[in-house]
């Protein structure tokens, strides 16, 4: 089953059980995959939604920073609970230590050195690593590999 499809049948189900707070960001979630599709004339593939997740999972982190930041913990708690049911739908991700040794042998591979190749190993790393690495620490790591 595509993820596409798992997201649908998660939204019936949502809405069979009347879980209001699910239902409304997997509705929120397609939107967004609609948004994409019709903008760009494309189809999603799972990979392309994965990366619709993760924007969306990111702009949830900002706002809790920001509602926390002003003491506004019921939005912050509701913004977590949406990042929740987003994170369901994401691979499983690699540790630390798995991107760290991802990122040397890209590094090793390309034979970059220094911190002036960091655009080209990023290019690199972010299609070999899109969707199975979180992509701060992807950046954190590559800064590491070129520094040492």
């Amino acid at each position: 089953m595509s993820l596409k499809d798992q997201i649908t049948e998660d939204m019936k189900t949502a809405m069979r059980a009347k879980d209001s707070e699910r239902l409304g960001t997997i509705r929120l979630l397609q939107a967004a995959m609609k948004q994409k599709e019709v903008d760009e004339r494309i189809v999603l593939d799972d990979a392309a939604i994965v990366a619709i997740v993760d924007k969306l999972i990111k702009q949830r982190k900002d706002s809790i920073t920001a509602f926390e930041g002003a003491g506004r913990q019921d939005l912050a708690d509701k913004e977590k609970a949406e990042m929740a049911v987003l994170q369901a739908y994401l691979p499983e991700r690699m540790s630390a230590e798995e991107t760290l040794a991802a990122v040397k042998a890209i590094v090793a591979e390309i034979g970059a050195s220094g911190p002036g190749d960091m655009g080209k190993v990023m290019g690199v790393v972010k299609t070999r690593l899109a969707g199975k690495a979180d992509m701060g620490q992807v950046s954190a790591a590559v800064k590491a590999a070129l520094a040492g």
